[in-house]
């Protein structure tokens, strides 16, 4: 009895440590998301609402980020013309247009670039404040604008992953194709303890 009140403690301890937030359902409608662009202007998430949609939240200083960047660039490339559009949001401290662009220059994704502040990417994410979590943050969005994808916060190899995520767009740029264009049926994320 005794083994068992400790358990059940210390499963308490471990849930309370985690909060809600901390895991964000998938599928979900994606909330709105306004990016300041380099050039000054505004894009808003769902001016896009018809494409899949790939972000990657990152911070420009981390060799990571950069990576997937490259991985991403090679996707757009090669399935934008599918009706793919990824975004990349930079979220780094003190960024701004001149950040953007410095980071565009050296890397040359084949994709926008924008940037917002860290606590407008908690709350897309569905995460406290006070959170952490790894970068770069996958997301991706099916046509009719709902998340099926979003990364953990301890990051996501599969949301990382070329092929993965190739197989994952293809199937979500099919879906528009099929007899009343598809709909989600579950996550693209690996199922959560």
């Amino acid at each position: 009895m005794h083994m068992r009140r400790l358990a059940q403690l210390a499963i308490l301890a471990v849930l309370a440590a985690y909060p809600a937030s901390a895991i964000s359902p998938v599928p979900r409608k994606s909330p709105e998301l306004s990016i300041a662009q380099a050039s000054g202007s505004q894009m808003n998430l769902s001016s896009l609402k018809g494409k899949v949609v790939l972000i990657e939240f990152l911070v420009t200083k981390c060799p990571h980020c950069m990576r997937v960047t490259q991985t991403v660039s090679k996707l757009q490339w090669e399935l934008g013309s599918r009706g793919l559009q990824s975004i990349g949001v930079a979220f780094d401290a003190g960024v701004n247009a001149q950040t953007v662009t410095d980071f565009t220059r050296q890397f040359a994704p084949t994709y926008p670039f924008g940037y917002t502040t860290s606590d407008k990417v908690d709350e897309y994410l569905g995460r406290g404040a006070t959170e952490r979590f790894q970068v770069p943050q996958i997301v991706v969005i099916d046509r009719k604008g709902v998340i099926r994808a979003q990364s953990r916060p301890t990051g996501e190899k599969n949301l990382e992953d070329e092929k993965y995520l190739r197989n994952l767009i293809d199937g979500l740029l099919k879906e528009n194709t099929a007899p009343g264009g598809g709909s989600p049926k579950g996550s693209a994320r690996s199922a959560l303890p």
